[in-house]
């Protein structure tokens, strides 16, 4: 699995919005952009492309902007990686019914790649926005005392 920063963006970007979500408060590009330090165009292309994946909606106009297009709790952060940068599989022949290889059934390197993959997929699709959201509001509240 390699998360390029598209990628990287595209979660940063559904993590702001679900931090913001009531269901219809949009947030601009522009404040977007700011708060996580993207660059506006490549920022651009990112939300577009969620957009065509049903991640995000947006709205135009003067006070336009984008908003999540369902709820924090239905997006997951595997179903975001895949449809941004692909397979979560380290390697190829990790799938089912995979023909490229003429050893497959004698190769010790396939069983830790799918235990790789079964513990990669255990942990992203099991993550939702709102539990990341639940993680965030609980890191505001702790306090750290220094002297």
């Amino acid at each position: 699995m390699k998360i390029t920063y598209k990628g990287d963006y595209a979660l940063k970007a559904l993590l702001d919005l679900a931090l913001h979500y009531d269901g219809s408060t949009v947030v601009s590009m522009h404040q977007l952009a700011k708060r996580l330090d993207i660059p506006n165009k490549f920022l651009e292309q990112v939300l577009l492309e969620l957009k065509r994946g049903g991640f995000v909606a947006s709205r135009r106009g003067k006070i336009g902007g984008y908003l999540l297009a369902k709820l924090p709790s239905r997006i997951k952060v595997g179903d975001v990686v895949r449809f941004m940068d692909g397979s979560i599989e380290p390697i190829s022949c990790v799938a089912q019914r995979y023909k490229g290889c003429s050893d497959i059934y004698r190769c010790v390197f396939r069983k830790i790649w799918q235990d790789v993959a079964s513990a990669i997929t255990g942990i992203v699709d099991n993550i939702t926005f709102e539990d990341l959201v639940r993680k965030m509001n609980r890191r505001k509240g702790t306090f750290v005392y220094e002297i």
